[in-house]
């Protein structure tokens, strides 16, 4: 695991019902879960990304995505926005050389 938590302590359940084993392995549970729902530091030698998306559209700030060969992190008003090309005309130049 690349984070630092402390996993939550789940004991051997005793032959018959007891309130109180069941108030711990409830709490147990909800350290569970909250650590699982919070995002951690982390810290790697190696980190591959793979299938990337090329846009921000959807992500989170913080989140990551591929941008011509760079990688991104979407911040709020600095949208990267799918399918956001342009080209224009304006008219022509004849040059004469004289």
């Amino acid at each position: 695991m690349s984070r630092n938590v402390v996993l939550p302590f789940f004991a051997v359940p005793p032959k018959e019902y007891n309130q109180e084993y069941m108030n711990e392995i409830v709490r147990s549970f909800s350290v569970y879960l909250t650590q699982m729902q919070n995002p951690g530091e982390a810290r790697s030698t190696f980190t591959v990304f793979t299938n990337l998306q090329t846009d921000d559209s959807g992500l989170e700030v913080g989140g990551v995505f591929n941008h011509g060969g760079q990688l991104r992190v979407p911040v709020i008003h600095s949208p990267y926005v799918r399918g956001s090309q342009a080209t224009g005309f304006v008219g022509t130049v004849t040059v004469v050389i004289s």
